[in-house]
């Protein structure tokens, strides 16, 4: 059966999140924090294989009209290198929304801003590969 990883690829940090072994549902994992392109793709493939997966999904930042921008063109380079360095396939899965809910889960779930960027993108992370496989099921 198919595990899924999903990366929320950010230019500091990148949240991961993986799906559970019947792909139900996403658990945010960790954050990564960004240290060099190719140390990043690096350690995004070890992530992969250390969790099992046999998919990675990342997150394609949009605009709100669903257009894309300069952040959409860094983040598609970063997923190219990405492809070419995993054996794995590489699905993209639209990320607008998912690091504002993130926020506001983690306001009420009593963090203050200063804790957020230790768990916002994980839970961005989780909320894309959600979105991803429930569109697998439809």
């Amino acid at each position: 059966m198919a595990r899924y990883i999903a990366f929320d690829i950010g230019d500091k940090r990148i949240g991961v999140a993986v799906s559970d072994p019947f792909n139900s549902y996403a658990l945010p994992s960790h954050t990564y924090f960004r240290k060099g392109l190719n140390t990043d793709i690096a350690a995004l493939v070890a992530i992969a294989k250390e969790k099992g997966a046999t998919a990675i999904v990342c997150g394609l930042p949009l605009n709100s009209d669903g257009s894309e921008s300069q952040q959409t063109e860094k983040t598609r380079f970063f997923i190219d290198r990405l492809e070419q360095a995993t054996e794995l396939p590489v699905y993209t899965a639209d990320e607008r929304y998912t690091s504002a809910v993130a926020h506001e889960e983690l306001y009420a779930s009593g963090k203050n801003s200063r804790q957020h960027k230790n768990y916002v993108d994980a839970l961005a992370a989780a909320s894309i590969l959600d979105g991803f496989l429930s569109s697998l099921k439809n």
